[in-house]
């Protein structure tokens, strides 16, 4: 496993991130306790919660990925040391007013619900999931800043950012002298890059932030899956896949990379996550599985390489 430092700091991270959102979903609390197993024995220390997860779905009020990873944190008996965890707040966890966005109060209050959750004394990085509009910027930064005095959490990072918001950010710790976000979590693939490219990439280069993007397969779009003369399958994240990649731009990015993964002899997850760790700038795609053979499919594109060539084929 390659190790990484997380932008400026000095903090390392494994060059794939696990990522949550399927625990307590789409995969049982037993089946997420062994991806995470197969994921630390493969050198991966690094995992990426929220505390929302998943109360999209029905019956499910939230932090039930949080606590399958306390648990195994229980269970495992590792050393807390050897674990990078990186969890979200802004996402409503409650009824009430006050149970969701980026206040002092909501900061306060969400930290001791994730830090119960996840079975630990502390947070490695702890990221505002998306802005909040309502919110003055300094009012979140001293909240967050306080967290890092008291000893509750060790980094800050941010998700969802436009290049303004995050700019802002950072102008105005740097105005206080208060923490600064080191990392930010972008949508990032081979088939949902402006939104990324056009500002964000700039400043994070600028700034030195570690950059950890999610969905870097694209909701399995770029695992091949998926065909244009096949039927879609019935389910919200395939109609989720269709609404958003089923055009002629992921169709034709889709077949290169088909073509180029029969080349080299890997999968095309494989290949569309080797692409993004190609690019220097990147610290961690974070991945997410369903089962341990996906996952460790997916860690196999760090033995992938791809020359100057392939990459330009594939980014064009």
């Amino acid at each position: 496993m390659e190790y990484r430092n997380l932008g400026r700091t000095g903090i390392k991270v494994s060059a794939l991130c696990l990522g949550s959102m399927q625990f307590g979903w789409t995969a049982s609390e037993s089946l997420s306790i062994e991806i995470i197993n197969t994921a630390f024995e493969s050198g991966i220390n690094f995992i990426d919660t929220a505390n929302i997860y998943s109360n999209w779905v029905e019956g499910n009020l939230g932090g039930v990925a949080e606590s399958i990873i306390g648990k195994w944190l229980a269970q495992s008996h590792i050393p807390r040391e050897q674990v990078i965890i990186a969890t979200k707040v802004r996402g409503r966890m409650g009824d009430a007013p006050n149970d969701e966005g980026l206040s002092r109060k909501h900061i306060l209050d969400a930290i001791e619900g994730s830090l119960r959750r996840l079975r630990t004394d502390y947070i490695d990085i702890y990221l505002t999931h998306w802005y909040d509009e309502h919110t003055p910027i300094d009012e979140t930064l001293r909240a967050l800043d306080d967290l890092i005095s008291q000893g509750k959490v060790r980094y800050i990072g941010a998700s969802n950012y436009p290049a303004w918001r995050l700019t802002q950010a950072l102008w105005t710790s740097d105005k206080l002298g208060v923490a600064r976000y080191d990392m930010l979590q972008p949508h990032y693939n081979m088939v949902h890059r402006a939104e990324f490219e056009q500002e964000l990439a700039d400043v994070c280069r600028t700034y030195n932030l570690g950059v950890t993007p999610y969905s870097p397969l694209a909701g399995g779009f770029l695992s091949g899956k998926y065909n244009i003369q096949s039927s879609l399958p019935q389910s919200e994240r395939a109609n989720h896949v269709s609404q958003k990649y089923y055009n002629e731009t992921g169709w034709k990015i889709l077949k290169t990379l088909r073509e180029t993964a029969t080349q080299k002899g890997c999968s095309t997850s494989q290949l569309a996550l080797a692409w993004l760790l190609s690019d220097a700038l990147i610290t961690s795609p974070i991945i997410g599985a369903r089962s341990k053979e996906q996952l460790q499919d997916n860690i196999g594109a760090l033995k992938i390489s791809l020359t100057q060539e392939e990459r330009e084929k594939l980014s064009s």
